[in-house]
């Protein structure tokens, strides 16, 4: 079983790439660095995993999660920002007297032990941190970390005597690091804000008195209060009282819905109005609120090709450049006899952009943060790669019923043939289907409206995409659609009829059928229409009801096309169909229930679940999860998986770009290392903030 654990003092996110690495070199089979929420999920020894990061980063600290009581408490999401606040009590003396040392050089020499002694004092305030890293960092064979590459760079500014620029770039790293800290922290408490949708008590109820007790400590069974304005700590039935409830934090959706005495009530829904009595159903690890929080933070374990590439190239583009530097402070003096201490000076340069910081910091942020939002609209997004599918769909799929319909059936009209009676046809389909969950068969055993005595039923089988064949005493009964009639060879007058329809068959004789009626949901025609404003090609439908069902349904909402009839492998080969039409880069999705849907959803490119909410299956069985039923969602998720894609590529052009051209002007002797530092620090501080954009 996986385990997570906290890593303090992770500020650098090719940091966690390189414990990942490691770890997964070691022999774990499952290891996965959350630079986001500076989490470790391993599979394996948690000891040997400890021993591996300490050797790859001395600085960083494992904590098990059980030690980390604060983690979820907002009252101290402080997500260790006090070391930058901490880091200006040396960032400002040093500030000064670089200052004063640079004034000074207009009156003394360089050389002057004076002069050199406040450069020295400036560098070590702030650089003494830096170097002790590098030298553990190197003893444990790791050069190409960036606090080697600073005290490399640095060093060798002072061995050439550019003692100003060996400490303006200290200096200016650390203020870098500062600024990058706080931007960091910053993002991390908004996403974590976004989804900070746990309770932080619960009034449990023990006898006559309520004891305020952690969410965690609630059993099945207990009974708690839930109070106006509180948040719902975990899953349960009202037991007393009615209310209205706010269910923005799951759906996104701010209109709020009414809960009374039965009624199912979920962790994360904030009650509004009435006092609430509660018997708990799920403890908080199984509750809603713990499932959606851990997909969200396990998204980052499926990573979006754009990501892998930015972790791979990170991973060799130091490297490459350490290894350029060394050939321009060596081959010009060697082959050319240029001065060693000018190529040397560039070579420098080199080292100081040698770091792809605002790379591997800005674009998991970027993901993480589109995941983020969506969840705050109610979409549950399963990694990044998923997310850059759904930004892709061109080809869109719905299944009908409960997707585009609402699911809600009613029979509307009993034919009868053969001599059998209305009330022996609805009587006979409702015992056939006491087992069935499917809405059809819901709404026949709600318009029998008798209580079913399930001994009655002596056998049942289910056949997919026909119906069911039960015995019922010593009767023989068949209830499914036109196919099952056919497959059995039975005799009927009536294949096609306006609606949908359960046919019924009593020891063998056609006894008539059921026209059952379901409702186009109010915002499917807005969902295909906004689907096609997005630049989406095809919208269909795919359905297992008739066609005349499926063509009326198709032509109210404004499908593109629509295929009917279909058995649940007959949808998976339409999918195949789809994929044939559609270029490699192009996305299909299809939109089911997420129950009775699984072939499907696993075979199209993102298969997404709708009306999730309160239904493990539904969110164990889908790429991304829509918690309501609102087709309309699916529009809003695109547009958020697309703004995120457009940011993401906005930071990598923007990064890459500035990092070539300080790399080609540091060669040219064109930049200086202050402009290096500059441009290196500044690069990742505007990425990080861009990446923050996604949130709005």
């Amino acid at each position: 079983m996986p385990k997570k654990l906290k890593l303090e003092g992770l500020g650098c996110a090719n940091c966690a790439y390189e414990i990942e690495e490691a770890l997964k070199k070691e022999g774990f089979e499952f290891a996965l660095v959350n630079f986001t929420t500076s989490e470790l999920v391993i599979e394996g020894d948690v000891e040997k995993a400890k021993e591996i990061v300490k050797k790859v980063e001395p600085s960083v600290r494992i904590i098990e999660k059980e030690e980390h009581h604060h983690n979820h408490d907002d009252r101290h999401h402080h997500d260790h920002d006090e070391d930058p606040r901490k880091m200006l009590y040396l960032i400002i003396p040093s500030l000064v007297l670089f200052t004063v040392g640079m004034l000074l050089r207009y009156y003394y020499n360089y050389d002057n032990a004076f002069v050199l002694g406040i450069f020295v004092t400036s560098y070590l305030l702030v650089g003494w941190k830096v170097l002790r890293n590098a030298f553990v960092n190197s003893v444990h064979g790791n050069v190409f970390d960036e606090n080697f590459l600073i005290a490399i760079a640095t060093l060798g500014a002072f061995a050439i005597r550019e003692y100003p620029e060996a400490v303006g770039v200290m200096l200016f790293y650390i203020v870098g690091e500062f600024f990058q800290d706080i931007a960091v922290n910053r993002s991390r408490r908004s996403i974590k804000a976004l989804l900070s949708l746990k309770a932080e008590y619960a009034n449990l109820k023990i006898s006559d008195k309520l004891i305020k007790v952690k969410p965690e400590e609630l059993k099945v069974g207990d009974i708690i209060v839930i109070k106006p304005g509180e948040r719902v700590p975990v899953d349960g039935i009202v037991l007393e009282g009615s209310s209205n409830v706010d269910t923005s934090a799951l759906t996104g959706e701010s209109v709020p819905r009414t809960v009374k005495e039965g009624d199912e009530i979920l962790s994360g829904m904030v009650n509004l109005s009435g006092l609430l009595t509660v018997k708990v159903t799920k403890e908080l690890r199984e509750s809603t609120i713990s499932r959606i929080l851990e997909l969200v933070e396990n998204a980052s374990a499926r990573k979006a090709k754009t990501e892998k590439f930015i972790t791979r190239f990170a991973h060799y583009y130091t490297p490459a450049v350490v290894g350029l530097a060394t050939l321009v402070a060596v081959i010009p003096p060697l082959a050319f006899g240029e001065p060693f201490s000018k190529w040397l000076y560039r070579a420098l340069v080199l080292l100081v952009i040698s770091c792809p910081c605002a790379l591997v910091l800005s674009i998991p942020l970027g993901y993480f943060g589109g995941i983020g939002k969506s969840a705050r609209e109610g979409i549950l997004v399963k990694g990044s790669n998923f997310l850059d599918a759904l930004g892709r769909a061109t080809i869109v799929a719905f299944d009908k019923t409960g997707t585009l319909t609402k699911g809600v059936f009613k029979v509307t009209k009993i034919e009868t043939r053969n001599g059998f009676s209305e009330a022996d046809i609805l009587n006979s389909a409702a015992l056939a289907e006491a087992h069935s969950n499917h809405p059809i068969a819901k709404a026949i055993k709600d318009a029998y409206g008798k209580e079913i005595n399930e001994a009655q039923i002596k056998e049942y089988e289910e056949i997919a995409g026909h119906g069911v064949r039960t015995k019922i005493d010593s009767v023989e009964v068949m209830v499914g659609n036109d196919r099952l009639l056919h497959k059995f060879g039975i005799e009927h007058d009536t294949c096609r009829v306006k609606g949908t329809v359960a046919h019924v068959v009593i020891n063998g004789k056609y006894a008539g059928y059921i026209v059952i009626s379901d409702e186009i949901k109010e915002d499917a025609p807005k969902a295909v229409k906004e689907l096609k404003r997005l630049g989406v090609k095809k919208v269909v439908m795919v359905t297992g009801d008739n066609k005349d069902v499926a063509a009326e349904i198709a032509r109210q909402i404004g499908l593109d096309d629509f295929y009917a009839e279909l058995l649940p492998e007959d949808k998976v080969k339409v999918i195949e169909e789809l994929e044939k039409k559609k270029a490699p880069n192009e996305k299909i999705i299809f939109v089911g229930d997420g129950i009775n849907d699984a072939p499907v959803l696993a075979r199209a490119d993102v298969g997404v679940a709708m009306g999730a909410l309160g239904s493990d299956a539904a969110i164990e069985t889908a790429d991304i999860v829509i918690m309501d039923d609102k087709p309309s969602k699916l529009p809003r998720g695109i547009k958020v998986a697309r703004k995120t894609q457009r940011i993401v590529w906005q930071n990598i052009i923007f990064a890459l770009g500035v990092k070539l051209a300080f790399i080609s002007l540091g060669i040219l002797g064109e930049a200086t290392m202050w402009e290096a530092v500059f441009a290196d620090v500044g690069v990742a501080l505007i990425a990080v903030f861009n990446a923050m954009r996604i949130l709005r």
